[in-house]
């Protein structure tokens, strides 16, 4: 299925860049509203404090967004409960060539949504990167960013993540900051690594989707792959969560770790408990290396009390399972600490 395709229930007008929100007018206004026509960047930019709030409402906005790092406890809503309605969509891959011919984007750069900025909030939106391998097929690097996340208390929900390669990747502000993230009923979809990077993050309740590549390969793609840091005890943190598949079955792995050539020591962490796995994971051997100066049997990769036919255990040592004992150290608690977003509910 093409990406664009994918965005087409959103209603509305593409916002032209640049355009001015239409409610951020006056000082010191503490709710901003956008509107098709508008730019969601605008109001961003209008921002003038902490603890401010941007209405997004439906529409199909084509622009790409930066919350910079001095921006805090911004809220970001899709003005409507369908996050369909809302959508914030554009197409930079890693290999597009910059328009002031400096280079090309690179993997973070080519990202629709950037932030950086300490307690942030989005809830009720979709968030996607449309480009397309097909399309380009003069382009190698491929890997094309709905969301780069970093800051710390970054809190996704019912947020939609769409893009193909490299879709959501949660991060951090740097090498040696632990900051965390919480994505509660989130939908993502991708193919190769769509969910990456070191930040200490908890995926709850949300629904993971592998798309069906036209390849002759397999596996053809991975969900996960953390790079997280050796000093941080927590990388991933999947719990009720269900991995689904337009694919064959067997033809995704649940992860491969990430060791970036600019962090060797890097120990990537994940643990996937209480959760569904749909056929589309392949049970007989459900991780690879992604380099084989790095296995993955080396890695902090764990599994348990998980169910569905992508869940059985034909090989032991091929899904190393945590005892009850080490299950009750792997949960929100212990991955957020003292930021308690799961507490709370909209």
């Amino acid at each position: 299925m093409r990406r664009r395709s994918l965005i087409t229930g959103a209603v509305g007008v593409l916002a032209a860049a640049g355009a001015s929100p239409a409610a951020a007018e006056g000082p010191r206004r503490r709710v901003l509203h956008v509107r098709p026509g508008d730019a969601v960047q605008a109001a961003v930019d209008a921002v003038d404090g902490p603890g401010r709030t941007i209405v997004v409402h439906p529409g199909t906005y084509r622009e790409t967004v930066n919350i910079p790092s001095d921006v805090r406890d911004l809220t970001l809503l899709g003005a409507s409960r369908d996050p369909r309605d809302t959508v914030v969509v554009y197409d930079n891959a890693n290999g597009t060539q910059k328009p002031d011919g400096t280079g090309t984007y690179g993997t973070a750069g080519s990202a629709t949504f950037t932030s950086a900025a300490p307690g942030l909030t989005v809830r009720g939106l979709t968030i996607a990167n449309d480009w397309l391998r097909a399309d380009h097929p003069e382009i190698t690097g491929t890997q094309a960013v709905a969301a780069y996340v970093t800051g710390d208390r970054s809190r996704f929900e019912r947020v939609r993540f769409l893009a193909h390669q490299d879709t959501l990747f949660a991060d951090t502000t740097a090498l040696d900051s632990f900051d965390r993230q919480y994505y509660r009923d989130c939908y993502v979809e991708g193919d190769v690594d769509f969910v990456f990077g070191r930040g200490r993050a908890v995926f709850d309740g949300c629904h993971l989707h592998t798309l069906d590549r036209d390849v002759t390969f397999k596996p053809e793609g991975m969900v996960f792959a953390p790079a997280t840091a050796r000093a941080n005890p927590y990388g991933f943190l999947a719990v009720r969560c269900r991995v689904t598949s337009g694919a064959e079955d067997g033809a995704y792995k649940i992860a491969r770790p990430w060791v970036p050539s600019y962090e060797t020591t890097a120990w990537p962490s994940l643990v996937v408990r209480d959760t569904w796995l749909g056929p589309g994971i392949d049970a007989v051997a459900p991780y690879t290396d992604m380099r084989e100066a790095y296995p993955w049997q080396t890695m902090r990769f764990r599994e348990y009390a998980n169910s569905g036919p992508g869940a059985v255990i034909p090989v032991p040592d091929n899904r190393p399972q945590l005892t009850a004992a080490e299950a009750a150290e792997h949960t929100h608690g212990t991955y957020l600490g003292d930021w308690r977003p799961y507490e709370q509910r909209y």
